[in-house]
Parts: C-alpha cells; structure tokens; sequence
C-alpha cells in the first residue's frame, strides 16, 4: 500500500519533458534581416571606403607641384656686346655639357695644349703653330624648280598645322539692353593659347578685352569641342589674361588633339626671321600665314614697361589675334593687333614674348602684376650727352586719369628713378624686374633725380604698390 502512495506521489518524475518545436518561418526571417544588415553594412562600408580614398591619399601621399613655370630668356652679351643666347637651364645644363667635352677635345691626350683657332697655345698663352687654313665654302648651285618652292610651303604649313594643335578659341558672352530696355547677349571672340597644363587645368593666354566684363566665358577646341571657362588672372598694364579651363570637362578625345604651347626664345627673332602667323590674324580661325619679320627694333611704352614689337609682312586684320611661331614651331610672338602703329594695321604685329614671360608665369600662378603707373625710358650714354640728362630711367609720363601709386606718391614727368628701395636702377629693364618683385600694397622708396633750376636735386618718393585694373 505504502509503495503504491510513493508511485503516485513521484510519479511526474517519469514524465517526458519535449522541446519546443522550431519555428522556421521566423527562424528563415531573423536570417533574412541577418544578411540583409551585412549587406547594408558592407554597402556603407565600400562608400565610406571610396569618399575617404582620395582625402587619405591627399594626407599621406605627396601631391605633385602645380606651379607653373616658364623659363625666361635673357640676353647673354659676349665681350663686344652683340651677343644673344638663350638661358634655358635645361639648355644650359647641356651647353654645359658640350663645352666640358670640348674642353677635353682641346686639350688632348697627355694633357698638353692644344692650338686654338689664332695659333696660340690654349692655356700657355705662347705662340703656336702658325694659323691653320680655314676650308673655303662650297656653293653648289641649283636651279630652284616650281615644285621646289610648293615642297617648301607645304613644310611650313605643316609646321603651322601642328602649332594650331595649341590654339583655341575664347569666347566672351556678355548681357546687353538696347534702347528698349530688352536684354540681349553679344558675344567677343580671339583666338588664344594654350599655355600650361597644371594636370588639374589647361592655362589659355588670350587678351582681356575678349574677356571683359563677360558674364560666360567658353573654349572651343580645334575639333570643335566646346567647354566653359572661368578667369584666372588678368594684367591691366599689358592686357592679357589667363583663362583656366578643368582638365575634366575636356573629353579624352579632345585631349589627344591639342598640345601645350612652347615659348621660344624670341630675343633671337631679327629682321628677316621666317615667322608663321596661326590663330586667326585675319578674324578666321586657325588660319596659316607666313611671312618674315620686317621690323625687331621698334618698342612701345606701356605702364612701367616697355615691349618689343615685331612687324611684319603678313596680311592681318585689326581685329586679328594668335601668335607668331618661328621654324620649330616655338611661340615667338604674341599676335595683339591694339599696339600697332596707324601705318601697320593692316599687317600682323605682335608682342616679344620673351619679355612677357615674366608676367605669364606670374598670371599663370594666380599672383597679380604690380602696378605703379609710369611711362619709362632708359636714359642712355648717347641722351645723356645730348640732353644734358643725368643717367637712369627717365618718366615720361605718369598716370593722372585713374589715382595711381605714381600721382600719389607725388612722381612728375621729367623725374630721373636713379634707385628702388636703395638699389641702384639704370634702366627700364632693371626698373621692371625689382618692381615685379614686390608685392601690391608693398611700400618702396623710389630716389628721383628733378630738375631744380639748370642743376638737379635728389628726393626720395615713398609710393605704395598698386595693381592696375
């Protein structure tokens, strides 16, 4: 009986205990919700990944240098004066070079001297052997046939085709009202050059006037590629301007038919050079002309410089822009119609553009052209004597219309600069180089010569840096 009580009570011990059954639908569902979580967190995570990219490569990785650079040229004069080179560094560092050679040449095996061209030992400075006979030229005479001269021109024009590669196209667009008070656009165009590829932008050399006061600015490529433009910087004392065009909105089809400019050495460029006009010098675009230098001598003032004219015997128009290459298809001249003479309208003019280099370059970086607003002109040996002037950079005039730092700082026509900021000033040359290296709102002092009476009295002028707009 007692063990029977005892079954009863402990019975619930024998009971089978059953695990829930699996809920699969909502099993299927928390791996739904599961994978779809990681695919959003590694949708968020490549995202992440692709926008912090390139600002982590910015931080860590060393980013090229965008400053643009234009080698200058300036006059090399040997001991009679008459020399002219050009200082390119990289052509410098293989004149360099050669001469080196030359020099190992000269002094042949053993180390021992040489005679030079006069007979004279090279380093001994005695006499030599006596003058070695010079080889007399050779002239071969030809008779020049009509498809002699077709062989040519179509050597030049190819040279000029291949120089159009770098020109564009620049069009101003601006908003008008007529005397109806309706609005309309009017568009400027002129051709301009492509001066630099910083691998962010292309630089365009053009004439401001195109430019000014335009609400839109474009670029139409010489396959007729077209794509906006905004102003870079612009020069008032010359008038040319930098335009900068994104190196993305360019199509790669486009960037494969153009090329960037090269500024040759136009110091060299004398009368009778063989020069090719391309752009458009007579309002067409990427015309080809050629010609030759008529005139290389002939300068103008403008403010606080003065620049070489090249004239020449090619057709232009008033209206005409561009540049001038030379046979290597080097940038010499640039086309600007605006400083011709009356007498030389009709024929292409343009500006030495080894002296505007300076001033590209320094467009081309973003830095604006100091401006002090003064006409100048070297007072040389010769004037000095015949004028009874004191020697260093005559004013001729000073800019009066607009306030200029040179009206303010109270210079007058007929002062003599003679030194900048304590350094000794001779010339234009040397007036324009320490001007270009101040900085607007910079102070100087300039010390002037003025003319008291028949004898002239030295004051010092402190003018503030200005730039011209």
């Amino acid at each position: 009986m007692g063990e029977h009580n005892n079954n009863e009570e402990f019975s619930f011990i024998k009971e089978q205990i059953k695990e829930r059954p699996v809920n699969k639908r909502k099993l299927l569902h928390k791996l739904l919700w599961i994978a779809l979580c990681g695919i959003v967190f590694g949708v968020a995570s490549c995202v992440a990944f692709v926008v912090a990219k390139p600002k982590l490569e910015l931080l860590t990785e060393p980013q090229p240098d965008q400053t643009v650079r234009i080698p200058e040229n300036q006059k090399k004069w040997n001991g009679e004066g008459i020399g002219l080179e050009d200082t390119d560094p990289k052509k410098d560092g293989d004149t360099g070079q050669n001469e080196s050679e030359h020099e190992e040449e000269n002094t042949g095996d053993g180390g021992q001297d040489q005679p030079n061209s006069n007979g004279n030992g090279g380093a001994s400075g005695q006499d030599g052997a006596d003058e070695a006979d010079q080889p007399e030229p050779v002239y071969i005479e030809r008779d020049l046939k009509a498809e002699d001269y077709q062989e040519i021109q179509n050597k030049l024009y190819a040279i000029g085709k291949r120089g159009n590669r770098s020109i564009v196209t620049v069009t101003g667009v601006k908003n008008n009202t007529d005397w109806f008070d309706s609005a309309y656009e009017s568009e400027n165009q002129a051709s301009g050059i492509i001066i630099a590829d910083t691998e962010k932008e292309l630089l365009i050399l053009t004439e401001r006037k195109v430019i000014d006061n335009a609400a839109a600015i474009s670029i139409t490529f010489i396959n007729d590629t077209e794509v906006p433009a905004s102003l870079k910087k612009y020069d008032g004392n010359t008038g040319i301007a930098i335009i900068s065009v994104a190196l993305e909105d360019i199509p790669e089809e486009t960037l494969g038919k153009i090329d960037v400019a090269v500024t040759g050495n136009s110091v060299t460029v004398n009368q009778g050079t063989v020069v090719i006009a391309i752009g458009s010098p007579l309002g067409a675009t990427y015309s080809i002309l050629c010609g030759t230098v008529t005139s290389s001598d002939n300068t103008v003032s403008a403010w606080d410089s003065s620049y070489t004219i090249f004239t020449t015997d090619i057709m232009g128009s008033s209206k005409g822009s561009g540049a001038l290459i030379n046979l290597d298809g080097e940038v010499v001249g640039l086309v600007m119609q605006g400083y011709s003479s009356e007498g030389d309208q009709n024929t292409i003019t343009a500006l030495s553009i080894s002296q505007l280099k300076g001033i590209i370059e320094d467009l081309s970086n973003g830095r604006a052209i100091p401006y002090l607003g003064i006409k100048v002109s070297t007072v040389t040996d010769e004037i000095a004597k015949e004028y009874g002037l004191p020697k260093g950079v005559y004013i001729k005039s000073v800019e009066t219309d607009v306030p200029s730092p040179a009206m303010d700082a109270g210079l007058l026509e007929g002062d003599v600069i003679i030194a900048m900021n304590g350094e000794s000033v001779l010339t234009v040359e040397e007036y324009t180089k320490r001007l270009q290296a101040l900085e607007p709102e910079q102070q100087m002092i300039l010390t002037v010569l003025r003319q008291n009476g028949k004898e002239y009295a030295e004051l010092e002028c402190s003018a503030t840096v200005g730039v011209r707009q």
